[in-house]
């Protein structure tokens, strides 16, 4: 090919290029565009068709019919003629068809007629066939049930040829890009005119000469510019460059050498070879260097050089640097700083943050009141060193822990006073009040190299809760520079720090009001032996609780609950929920019935709320509770429980059971719905593990493995309920727990047969002189002589009451359990007796007064069917004579109620 070298004959080559390669690739995409758009026209007319036929009426029914090619070919037909595809195919689920355009194929078998599909939903692919690119969409038909499948609907649609779309736009293409060539020809020989014109026919060379001689030399730029010719000599300098350098005036035509520049700048000029941004001192500037070679056609290689001066540009570059750093550092405190809610933690942050970057050596000191969480009351003199750290030389500053009372000339309490940071520039020179604050450690500060302070309060809402202070021994002394980064590095930190202060006092609060709701210690029982733990979860305290609450008859209660959430309201929450299950277990009520009269308070207190209070939207949804009663005379233990997990039962040999115990939705959330119980027998020496789902289940640990986990750690024999505790706490206690966690294990006991002793009673008063003498030398046996008299008062009443008001079966127990002797009266009647004032004039109605007043206490217990009246006597402080306990005065004034 000829070669071009005028510059706008080149161009006009460079747009022939890029016309032909965009042709060529408007070509392609139209090809590839024609493809897609036929491609997915076919795509959507198949599956369209395929799914209309197989959910139009009757297609169904006609493939579930006898003769099904009979009635659906002649609809296939007309659907093929009236759609535009080219063939609808219906076949069985054996694949054998149905219908098809070519009446010969039916009855014929389709091969891979679900090739890389599943037979249960539509397919569609696209093949190559002998009449060229072709889509087909083949759609199962379901029976009435939604799940077998009777037949499937094939429709297929051979893609347009895209020959003949692109025949069509071709040509208009190729005109369009021959109109452009002959455009771009125009335009180039225009350009070519007019450059000529302008530039009076002078010869590229010429021009090349004037641009390197004048043009590029820009006398009023900030910058040097030398050309320097391939034998070393200057050809041109401009203003900038002589002024920099310092050249004479005839420089121009003399060597590089020659000029007297620094022997290293001269020789790099003069070198020719290429350089960028080496700097070079000449005289009192620091000169950029930036050297270029150039190689005209008609002259000897030379080199252009720029040169620049850097002197205030260093210094700059020196400060953004510096601003650069310490933006870095800004963002990094906001990173680091506050990571947890704890104030020390906070504090110690801050301190490693500040070194070794800002400061050799940082230390935190905060006020006693904020480390407790309590509000600062202002600024004192008396703090206490929470973090230290930095160099060696820390070590010689007050360490961690220790309380220290500043003297008012420290810049810690003038800082502290004034809300504002102190700058102390020379410690050698201001070191009084180190010495008035502490003479010895004074000089071994000094001496360490510690010579500049900047003490800043942390100041957050007003309130000053702390101070830092930054330490340098290396280095220049802090600046006012320094001050104002400090006072904003203090800023932020206190921030973090007054966040982690007030969830301490919150979390104080919140975990003093859970432990004062919490049992402090559980009572000793003769049914169980009882062990438990409670564990606060790291974010805070939450709403778990425990109790076991000793009920009439030797029996127990033994409860478990969890509010969801944490903090106050969790607490105050639990709270009250623990004193509603106190008080409905003074009622002696099954666990069914306690768990509904509980979900009803719940519900109600969710409904009473009036917005006003400090947890305004907050409710007590979401709580669970687990309530079982164990009855060691029997021992059988009646569970209940309201969306809480299941107990574990382990067994005397170790085997471990999760007892099935009915499921309700948790308290408050089951719109009414009764509580279902679950009574079994508990082997003696069994123990009962209640627990929260916070034992089982975390942010790594789902219920399922977690209820493996304590099966392991409960498959032991032999183990006392605190060993227990102590094995499964081992084994399950999380790294970080997010919940609380309270476990309760009880071991079961049962009564003695000779501690029990049981009656049945006729329905004749005539009897209640043989069940006094028979309770009587039950008492002797177990030598309780001298209960007997106010114990045949107490048996004679509630016989004769059950007899005369009761229903039968009639049954008397009583129970020698530890100090306590208990009697029991069982009848079928459901009414209970009731102190009232007695007439003056009434014969008698003043039994169940004396009752109550030789008693201990005394109850009804309503059962499935009929009721108990017990009563509970004390064997360590026997009651007196009736004349020495109560004047008849005072029995005048009651007499039973009606039962």
């Amino acid at each position: 090919m000829p070669r071009v070298r005028s510059v706008a004959g080149q161009v006009f080559l460079l747009q022939l290029v890029i016309m032909v390669l965009f042709a060529a690739a408007a070509g392609g995409a139209l090809v590839v565009q024609a493809r897609e758009s036929s491609t997915q026209e076919a795509r959507q007319l198949s599956k369209g068709v395929a799914q209309s036929f197989a959910r139009a009426p009757g297609t169904l029914d006609a493939m579930k019919s006898g003769r099904p090619t009979a009635l659906l070919q002649p609809r296939a037909e007309d659907t093929r003629k009236n759609t535009g595809v080219d063939y609808v195919v219906a076949f069985d689920p054996q694949g054998f068809r149905w219908t098809h355009p070519d009446p010969r194929l039916i009855g014929e078998h389709i091969y891979a007629k679900r090739e890389g599909a599943a037979a249960d939903r539509p397919f569609t692919k696209t093949f190559e066939g002998s009449l060229g690119l072709a889509v087909d969409t083949t759609v199962p038909v379901y029976d009435t049930n939604g799940i077998s499948i009777v037949g499937f609907v094939s429709v297929g649609v051979t893609v347009a040829s895209v020959d003949d779309v692109v025949q069509d736009q071709l040509p208009q293409l190729l005109g369009f890009a021959g109109g452009a060539l002959a455009v771009a020809a125009g335009g180039t020989a225009l350009v070519s005119w007019r450059l000529r014109r302008q530039t009076r026919g002078l010869d590229p060379s010429e021009m090349t000469r004037m641009y390197e001689h004048h043009d590029a030399v820009l006398h009023a730029v900030r910058e040097g510019v030398l050309i320097i010719g391939g034998d070393g000599r200057l050809l041109l300098a401009n203003d900038e460059a002589r002024r920099l350098l310092d050249l004479p005036v005839d420089a121009e035509e003399r060597r590089v050498g020659d000029l007297g520049l620094e022997a290293g700048t001269a020789a790099l000029l003069g070198s020719g070879r290429p350089v960028t941004d080496v700097v070079h001192l000449a005289g009192d500037r620091l000169l950029a260097v930036n050297v270029r070679p150039v190689d005209p056609d008609d002259r000897p290689a030379g080199s252009v050089a720029t040169l620049r001066d850097t002197t205030e540009l260093r210094a700059l570059a020196g400060r953004a640097e510096v601003a650069r750093e310490r933006l870095g550092l800004l963002y990094e405190a906001g990173v680091r700083i506050g990571t947890t809610l704890d104030v020390v933690r906070t504090a110690q942050e801050l301190a490693e943050v500040a070194v070794p970057r800002f400061a050799d050596a940082a230390t935190v000191d905060l006020l006693d009141p904020v480390l407790r969480g309590a509000a600062s009351a202002g600024p004192g003199p008396e703090m206490r060193r929470v973090a230290v750290h930095g160099a060696d030389g820390a070590r010689s500053l007050y360490p961690v822990g220790e309380l220290i009372r500043f003297v008012p000339t420290s810049p810690v309490a003038v800082g502290a006073e004034r809300g504002r940071a102190v700058l102390d520039v020379d410690l050698t020179a201001s070191g009084g009040w180190m010495s008035a604050q502490d003479p010895g450690r004074a000089r071994r500060v000094l001496d360490l190299g510690f010579h500049s302070l900047i003490t800043v309060p942390l100041q957050a809402r007003g309130v000053v809760l702390g101070m830092a202070s930054f330490w340098r021994s290396d280095g220049v002394p802090f600046g006012a520079e320094d001050l104002a980064f400090a006072e904003e590095l203090a800023a932020r930190a206190a921030v973090a720090v007054d966040n982690a202060r007030r969830y301490t006092r919150e979390h104080t609060l919140a975990e003093t009001l859970q432990r004062s709701l919490l049992p402090s210690s559980l009572p000793d029982h003769a049914a169980v032996e009882v062990a438990h733990r409670y564990l606060p979860a790291l974010e805070g305290v939450g709403g778990d609780w425990f109790d076991v609450i000793p009920l009439p008859g030797a029996r127990v209660a033994l409860v478990v609950g969890d509010v969801v959430g944490h903090g106050l309201h969790a607490a105050a929450t639990m709270g009250r929920l623990r004193t509603a299950v106190h008080n409905f277990s003074a009622l002696d009520l099954p666990p069914d019935e306690l768990l509904g009269h509980l979900d009803e308070l719940v519900a109600r207190i969710d409904g009473d709320g009036d917005g006003n209070t400090e947890w305004d939207g907050e409710s007590v949804s979401g709580a669970t509770c687990l309530y079982a009663i164990y009855d060691p005379a029997s021992g059988m233990c009646s569970l209940a429980r309201s969306g809480h997990p299941e107990p574990a039962l382990v067994h005397p040999d170790g085997t471990v059971e999760f007892l099935r115990v009915p499921g309700s939705p948790p308290l408050g959330l089951g719109g009414g719905l009764p509580f279902e119980t679950a009574a079994l027998p508990l082997p003696e020496g069994s123990r009962l593990v209640l627990y929260t789902d916070g034992l089982i289940e975390d942010r790594e640990r789902g219920i399922d493995s977690g209820l493996d986990a304590l099966r392991d750690a409960l498959a032991h024999s032999g183990r006392a309920p605190e060993e227990t505790c102590r094995d499964v706490l081992d084994a399950m206690l999380p790294a970080r727990s997010s919940d609380d966690i309270a476990l309760l294990v009880a071991r079961t006991r049962l009564l003695d047969p000779s501690q029990v002793a049981e009656w049945d009673v006729p329905g004749d008063p005539a009897v209640v002189a043989g069940i006094r003498a028979e309770v009587t030398g039950r008492l002797r046996t177990w030598g309780l002589e001298e209960m007997a008299f106010t114990t045949e008062l107490i048996v004679s009443e509630l016989v004769t009451n059950a007899i005369r008001y009761g229903i039968e079966p009639i049954r008397l127990r009583v129970l020698h359990d530890g100090d306590s002797l208990i009697c029991e009266v069982a009848d079928g009647s459901s009414t209970s007796p009731h102190l009232r004032r007695a007439a003056t004039t009434d014969e008698g109605g003043r039994g169940l007064f004396l009752v109550a007043q030789f008693a201990r206490r005394w109850g009804t217990r309503y059962m499935a069917r009929g009721k108990v009246i017990w009563t509970e006597q004390s064997t360590r402080s026997p009651a007196g004579e009736p004349e020495e306990v109560s004047a008849e005065a005072l029995l005048d004034q009651w007499e039973d109620a009606a039962w």
